[in-house]
């Protein structure tokens, strides 16, 4: 028996045996990536990890001060086995660039969905990943909140870890604050030599270094003497450098450097599949009209269909019940997109034919004139986002073949919208005019 086999065991005599058989008995405790100061455990699923690691780490951290004497660090990773991060090396990665890394081990290209939304940044982020700081440095990626932008810059950390190279992975936020503490303790130079000396610097959420004067100037520099060494960099952020208000123009000239990918809202078979995977990987058994139900009637936020799952998994374990559709539909019926349940296509399409000065049946019909063309996008990408309708649903309001079409001009709106400010004002007025126009008829 091994040191974690027994800490279990003494957790087991402190606490129920109910929550010790349904919580902490599927813990494995993984003794070759262990360490004095940190003790890594594997849970069937998220929502058991999440769990212990609220309740129950440092009660097992304690419990290992007992018995080793050391006070350990209590890692609780999802999975049955070891991960192989051996990678095309053939050695696993440096324990101290596995710290410094602070990277989420699941957060692989293979565990990420690839569908026509996010086939280019998932390309380009791949493509860094195993020749960095040559072809695409920087590399930016952006998109929408939720998307998977933070899944591939990690994928592309955790990819050059198992080639043992030395990995940083920070926040925006994260940077900022070790800036500013260095700045005031005087000791800026070992601050540099943190960020300075590494092989791939992973910053998220860019966007934040919107007016803050102080920091741009310090990443400045940090950019430049990672870049002249060939090291790579990969930013993420949710707009277009262009789009970063207060971004001195010489820090946006470098971030428009090397490559720019953008990862749009997933389509259906693409959230299909993001389901699946994501149940597959934290034990979650859905039937496939539960998934195609959550598919179809919640939003495109990735993070929040992930929380959606583990609010079903947890409910079915708590109550002791099966889930069925009708169990998810309950479980789940306050987090369903229904922005506005007042709100029709119709409403929508009489509202922008009066301001466009379109026909409301032209914009039902099959004409591809350019006013025509673009109010009906209007409209498409209005009842996405104002109504609970799925694009299935939308496609059938137009005698559409199939959504196909929809997110095709979803896609290409939101192009327009990233490139003609006028164009986004016109829509946030449409917009506040629909939720206006449906309140009065209440």
């Amino acid at each position: 028996m091994n040191v974690g086999e027994k800490i279990l065991k003494r957790l087991q005599a402190e606490i129920g045996s109910q929550e010790y058989e349904r919580y902490i008995r599927p813990l494995v405790y993984d003794p070759e990536q262990s360490r004095s100061d940190r003790a890594l455990f594997f849970a069937p699923n998220i929502f058991v990890a999440r769990w212990i690691r609220s309740k129950y780490a440092e009660t097992l951290a304690h419990l290992f001060e007992i018995e080793t004497g050391i006070k350990p660090e209590i890692e609780i990773q999802v999975g049955t086995r070891r991960p192989q991060t051996a990678g095309r090396t053939g050695v696993l990665p440096n324990p101290k660039n596995v710290k410094n890394a602070h990277l989420n081990p699941s957060f692989t290209f293979d565990s990420f969905i690839v569908g026509s939304s996010n086939q280019f940044a998932y390309t380009t982020a791949r493509s860094v990943a195993e020749k960095p700081g040559k072809q695409y440095n920087p590399l930016f990626i952006y998109g929408g909140v939720g998307l998977g932008k933070t899944h591939l810059l990690q994928a592309i950390g955790n990819y050059r870890l198992a080639h043992d190279e030395h990995v940083i992975y920070t926040t925006l936020e994260q940077f900022m604050n070790k800036f500013i503490s260095h700045v005031k303790t005087g000791t800026m130079d070992r601050f540099r030599e943190h960020f300075r000396q590494c092989d791939l610097l992973l910053i998220d959420d860019i966007q934040f270094l919107s007016r803050k004067e102080q920091t741009q100037e310090e990443f400045f520099h940090t950019f430049n003497e990672l870049h002249n060494a060939g090291k790579q960099i990969v930013m993420t952020s949710d707009r277009q450098p262009k789009k970063i208000a207060g971004l001195v123009d010489r820090l946006r000239s470098r971030f428009e450097w090397g490559l720019m990918a953008d990862i749009q809202p997933p389509e259906l078979e693409t959230k299909i599949a993001i389901i699946q995977k994501k149940c597959e990987l934290d034990g979650i058994r859905l039937e496939k009209e539960i998934v195609h139900y959550i598919a179809t009637h919640m939003g495109d936020n990735i993070r929040e269909i992930e929380g959606t799952l583990i609010k079903l998994n947890a409910m079915s374990a708590m109550l002791n019940q099966p889930i069925t559709l009708d169990f998810a539909k309950n479980a789940i019926k306050d987090q369903i997109k229904e922005k506005q349940e007042n709100v029709t296509i119709d409403d929508i399409v009489k509202i922008v034919s009066q301001e466009l000065n379109v026909k409301p049946s032209d914009i039902r019909s099959k004409k591809r004139t350019r006013n025509v063309v673009n109010a009906r996008r209007i409209v498409i990408y209005l009842a996405r986002n104002l109504t609970p309708n799925s694009m299935p649903q939308i496609a059938l309001y137009f005698g559409m073949k199939d959504h196909t079409a929809i997110s095709h001009a979803m896609k290409k709106i939101n192009e327009i919208v990233d490139n003609d400010e006028n164009f986004k004002v016109l829509l946030e007025e449409l917009s506040n005019k629909v939720e206006t126009a449906t309140k009065k008829t209440e």
